[in-house]
């Protein structure tokens, strides 16, 4: 493989859980399905406004390294297996990266072409 890449090809991925079950559930079929090739989870407690009251809960967040063109297809997956009513799926580009993690990445994603 080339050691030289379009980062902003790759991204990652954020989403919360209200239980690790269903982190550890969405981050295993993410990564089955190769829409994902990592997803590191990560116990947060949010604070939000959720129907007009303020919420604080403790929620498991998604790390999702993937790349852009997955998107489509992992936020599908990830809105069939989400038990929000409205899940968080939050993209943030990858403007750098080590050229030997963007190749294993790379290696272990679906190919868009395909």
């Amino acid at each position: 493989m080339s050691s030289t890449f379009d980062v902003t090809q790759y991204s990652v991925v954020l989403v919360s859980t209200g239980s690790q079950q269903e982190a550890e559930a969405i981050a295993t079929s993410l990564v089955k399905s190769q829409l994902a090739a990592c997803v590191s989870i990560v116990p947060v407690s949010s604070i939000y406004t959720w129907q007009g009251e303020l919420c604080q809960e403790p929620e498991w967040q998604l790390i999702i390294k993937t790349d852009l063109s997955q998107f489509p297809a992992l936020e599908a997956k990830i809105q069939e297996l989400h038990s929000y009513e409205v899940p968080e799926v939050i993209v943030l580009p990858i403007i750098a990266g080590s050229s030997t993690y963007l190749n294993w990445l790379s290696g272990q994603l679906k190919r868009s072409e395909e």
